[in-house]
Order: C-alpha cells, then structure tokens, then sequence
C-alpha cells in the first residue's frame, strides 16, 4: 500500500509540473554554464526539485537528467522537503572533495531509502575545469527498479557544477549514455 501511495504522489507531482521542450544547439543553463544538445530533450519544472533542472528523454519516472549550474557555498541540495518531514538537508560547501561532492549525491538520492552503489570515481575535465567523472548503480526503493547512473562535475569560483544521469540499467540508460556523455563534454562555463 505504500509503494502505492508513493507512486501516486510520484504522478501527482509530475501532473504539476510544467514541460518545456529543450531545443538542439547550445543551451545555457542558470547564469554560467553552456552545453550543447544533439537532439530534443523535455525540461520538467515542479516543486521541490530546484536547485536542479531536471530533463528526460522518455518522462521522468524512466530517465532523469539532473543539471546542476552554479550550486552555492551552503544551498541545501533539494530543500524542499513535505511538510512535516524530518529529512536531512544535504548542504553543498565549496571545500568538498569530489569523494564528499559524491556523497552529497548519494544522499540527495537516498532520501527515499532507495539504494545507492558508487561504481567508479575518476579525475575529469568537466566544463574546462579540473572536476570528476562516477558512475553508480541504484535500486529506486519505490519500484525496486535497477538504474544506471553517471555524474559529471567541477567546483568553479565556489560554485558546484554538475550534471546526474540515470535510468534503468538494461534498456534505457544504454541508450541515451552516448548522448549524456557528449553533452558533458560539451560544457561549459563563462
């Protein structure tokens, strides 16, 4: 009953947002960074999910595209929590190590006791500066479904810039990873 409730809260929330088409060519995201896209992505915007822009290929319950540009010194990741919840605020400082900037992911990701399974941690160029590159596994406590993830970042001026794909493991991530991939080489910050 209550993975129930959850996912009926899931697609009423997702009934809430707003969905604008994110055209190809270069985008600019928040008030310093630039990626280019190959192809259309859609931009969902509802409550609780800023700092992060959140964009999807094939609807948010399947792949999650989560864009973060410009995360300052001490912003709470995700704050908004329901009313009445006592759960954890992850709070970015620019003193993290890209170890503690994964962490906060981690948490920002298993707020819903779902679980999360760091794969690989690398030094990477991110947005022309010296940043980071994971890869992680997760099992989405709502559904139990198996996803895939990868995550690009780099702190620049104090600020956390960074980008989060996931979606199922075996048909979905596989198919847009090409595409993730690109446009995180593509970035870039003014």
């Amino acid at each position: 009953m209550k993975k129930l409730l959850a996912l009926a809260s899931l697609l009423l929330l997702t009934a809430c947002a707003t969905v604008t088409k994110v055209d190809t060519g270069t985008n600019t995201v928040g008030e310093r960074m630039s990626i280019s896209l190959d192809s259309s992505w859609n931009h969902l915007d509802f409550p609780g999910i800023k700092p992060a822009q959140v964009w999807t290929m094939e609807g948010v319950t399947v792949d999650e595209f989560l864009i973060y540009a410009g995360i300052r010194e001490g912003q709470a990741m995700h704050p908004e929590n329901p009313s009445g919840s006592k759960q954890k605020d992850f709070v970015f400082h620019s003193s993290m190590q890209a170890e503690d900037i994964v962490a906060l992911f981690e948490g920002v990701l298993t707020r819903d006791n779902s679980v999360f399974k760091l794969r690989k941690l690398e030094p990477y160029r991110f947005a022309g500066k010296n940043g980071f590159r994971f890869e992680f596994e997760r099992i989405r406590k709502i559904d139990n479904v198996q996803l895939r993830g990868v995550g690009f970042g780099a702190v620049d001026g104090g600020e956390l810039f960074a980008l989060l794909y996931q979606a199922p493991r075996l048909a979905f991530f596989p198919r847009y990873q090409a595409q993730v991939e690109a446009i995180a080489r593509s970035a870039s910050l003014r």
